[in-house]
């Protein structure tokens, strides 16, 4: 018989070794001892595989203990008749040995498994024949840990797990669990305290919020990398990305405004974006997420899928979908910080288990948010397999990380004396930079064909350098401070243009320092910043020239490009997440001339070799004039990698036609125009060339032998094509 200490405790749900007491243990005589917690049933009877009896275990207490003399460890079920009157034929789950494997607890408890999310979370198996799902959580400081779900009327009494102390991991197999089930984590502190119930950290999906339980789901199946991926991710192909929020892209108007669903985002956005010549989607971040105003940048699954949009099935063939149509998936991936929510991470086992301790690291203040130790293996691990199984299991293209700078320096947004220097007495987090690094190395090696990218606005050298070169290993870095100085410009009066020319200018000093992407993002279209359109200054035709002459610098610029939705057909008012975009714009000719114009932009970049394969390159660039500010003109030349087809673009960012205006060129030979920001096409004046040449005259300008006299129009941006 088992003690009356152990009864109590398995009766209160406080033992901290269940697996010691519950199931069959063998006797020295040969024969077992088996003990079963079975709140609400009236009789417990062991029974062989054939359903002949073994042994009529006997109630030790009221609360559901039943215990009893097994011939020896035998298989067996358990036949047991409710308070009700109802019967069930149930597998033991306290039967079953342990579920990790030594190798598996060794690198999680050193914090180097690559694939935790194989190990960790609820994963549907049959184990020794048996159909049902094994659970496992990371809670080292915890006195008890419990599975409580809709399977076990949520009482934490009826599955407490065992402790695999050689790495801080619970673990059981619960016979008769299947895909669907909704569960949560029962923990009680190392003191004794009862925690509010947690979410699974690798859950793999989630019940739609306000609801906040892990739901039971298939591990996705590895996708294998894709040199076609590979090659269209490369730094030397033409990367255009429209980024989306996924919940105010589009809304479903005739059944109450309500989320698209996976394959309806397959139906609509995916076209829609390959017909407007984008290569890449960006979705702000679809991890699960409690609120929607935090427009997913507060995340509680970081393996996933947000139920708002449906399930993980949909979202993988939402991905196979866009890379069907010729479309990268990049995703916003949120490792600086979570939310406090206490059905989250936050104090997950009674202790700072994924947060630093210290408020003064561990808390951010411009988000109230808590943020990872990163210092903690066990953390890193969590965090890089998140990144892995995003890219293996979805087969997504990249990931683009979310507040870069707040990871990197312990005193980012805090005041002297509210932060913690590093061991060497500095401002860097140097456990982040060394998390940062290891992910993109795991990255680099495990999915090649996959790219990282950096939302990084500060000066820190070589975020987009190898690893091995000294740098973070991105691929790409968001360009910060050219948005930021061109925005500046763009706002001002042409009048007043001329005494700024160097906010357009000045990007280029640094321009191949980094693997630069140009954001014109979401962060520059709420929160009182208004629209692309409304930063415009003038009457409406010309706020709607200054954006595309702004859109046509853009495109020439070196540089990725990135344009967040509705920006492509000029909305006019500030993006709000509850709304759908306002598609009825575009019966509006000049919003339907943006939309065509950024068609077209697309279309020329993925033509030119001259725009994107040496975006990251000196030698693909050349000035022909940055210091016009008289006449707020700027003119530079783009090269191909073998140089053979130089693209000139002239920017004129007054609303005054140049009349016979001379430019220098690099080559001698006719120059065709490609694209007039200021066509009539797009909604301008059409002054210019229209797809017509300027032959070039030996006459010497802007420092060259040959020169090209055009018409160049009002706040336009124009393309001029070398031909032989």
């Amino acid at each position: 018989m088992l003690p009356a200490q152990d009864v109590r405790q398995l009766c209160e749900g406080r033992h901290a070794d269940p697996f010691g007491v519950l199931g069959p243990h063998a006797r020295p005589d040969g024969s077992a001892w088996l003990a079963v917690f079975l709140p609400g049933a009236a009789a417990v009877q062991a029974v062989n595989a054939d359903g002949k009896p073994l042994a009529a275990l006997q109630r030790r207490d009221a609360a559901g203990l039943f215990e009893g003399a097994l011939p020896g460890l035998l298989p067996y079920r358990l036949l047991v008749r409710w308070d009700s009157g109802a019967e069930d034929l149930l597998d033991d789950a306290y039967r079953f040995g342990p579920m990790l494997g030594e190798m598996d607890a060794w690198l999680l408890g050193e914090g180097s498994h690559l694939r935790p999310f194989e190990i960790l979370g609820a994963l549907p198996r049959v184990h020794e024949g048996v159909a049902g799902c094994s659970f496992a959580v990371w809670a080292p400081n915890a006195q008890r840990v419990s599975v409580v779900g809709d399977f076990n009327y949520w009482d934490g009494r009826r599955h407490p797990m065992r402790l695999r102390r050689e790495c801080g991991v619970w673990e059981i197999f619960i016979p008769g669990v299947a895909e669907g089930a909704r569960y949560k984590f029962e923990l009680l502190a190392g003191d004794g305290r009862l925690l509010p119930q947690k979410v699974d950290p690798y859950a793999r999906q989630a019940e739609l919020r306000p609801a906040t339980a892990s739901v039971v789901s298939a591990l996705p199946p590895a996708r294998p990398a894709s040199a076609q991926r590979q090659q269209a991710n490369a730094l030397d192909a033409p990367v255009s990305i429209y980024e989306v929020h996924l919940g105010s892209w589009r809304r479903q108007v005739e059944d109450g405004g309500r989320w698209l669903h996976w394959d309806e985002l397959a139906d609509q956005l995916v076209p829609y974006a390959a017909w407007m010549g984008f290569t890449h989607l960006e979705l702000l971040p679809i991890t699960e997420h409690p609120f929607d105003g935090s427009w997913g940048y507060q995340t509680l699954g970081m393996y996933a899928p947000t139920a708002r949009f449906g399930d993980p099935a949909g979202f993988a063939r939402f991905v196979e979908r866009a890379h069907a149509a010729g479309l990268g998936v990049l995703l916003d991936w949120v490792p600086a910080h979570f939310p406090t929510d206490e059905h989250g991470l936050a104090q997950f086992d009674g202790t700072a288990l994924y947060e630093y301790a210290d408020p003064r690291e561990g808390f951010h203040n411009d988000w109230n948010t808590l943020i990872y130790n990163f210092g903690r293996t066990e953390v890193q691990n969590f965090l890089v397999g998140s990144a892995l199984y995003w890219l293996e299991r979805f087969d997504v293209d990249g990931l683009r990380v979310d507040a870069v700078a707040s990871m990197l320096y312990r005193d980012y947004s805090r005041k002297p004396g509210e932060w913690v220097p590093n061991a060497f007495g500095g401002r860097e987090n140097l456990e982040a930079i060394a998390f940062l690094k290891r992910a993109n190395e795991v990255v680099g090696v495990q999915r090649p064909q996959a790219v990282t990218l950096a939302e990084e606005s500060t000066a820190f050298p070589a975020v987009s350098r190898p690893t091995f070169a000294g740098g973070l290993g991105f691929h790409y870095k968001w360009n910060m401070g050219w948005m930021h100085d061109t925005l500046k410009y763009m706002a001002r009066d042409p009048a007043h243009r001329k005494y700024h020319h160097g906010e357009m200018s000045f990007g280029l000093m640094y321009a191949f320092n980094e693997n630069f992407v140009l954001p014109l993002s979401h962060d520059e279209v709420v929160h009182g910043k208004g629209s692309m359109l409304g930063k415009m200054p003038g009457d409406r035709w010309q706020q709607f020239a200054n954006l595309r002459a702004y859109y046509g610098f853009m495109f020439g610029h070196p540089g990725k490009k990135l344009l967040f939705m509705g920006s492509e057909f000029a909305q006019a008012r500030e993006w709000n997440h509850e709304q759908s975009l306002d598609w009825h714009l575009l019966a509006d000719p000049l919003h339907a001339g943006m939309q065509a114009l950024v068609r077209d932009l697309n279309g020329l970049l993925r033509e030119q070799p001259a725009l994107h394969q040496r975006d990251f390159s000196a030698e693909g660039f050349e000035w022909i004039s940055h210091s016009d500010a008289a006449h707020s003109v700027l003119s530079f030349v783009r090269h191909d990698g073998a140089r053979q087809r130089p693209l000139l673009v002239v920017c004129n960012f007054t609303p005054v036609v140049r009349h016979a205006w001379r430019v220098g060129v690099p080559r001698a030979g006719r120059w065709r125009e490609r694209l007039n920001t200021d066509s009539t096409f797009y909604g301008g004046s059409n002054v210019g060339t229209p797809f017509g040449t300027a032959e070039s005259h030996s006459e010497p300008c802007d420092g060259r032998a040959d020169s090209i006299v055009i018409e160049l129009p009002p706040l336009a941006t124009v393309f001029f094509e070398w031909q032989d």
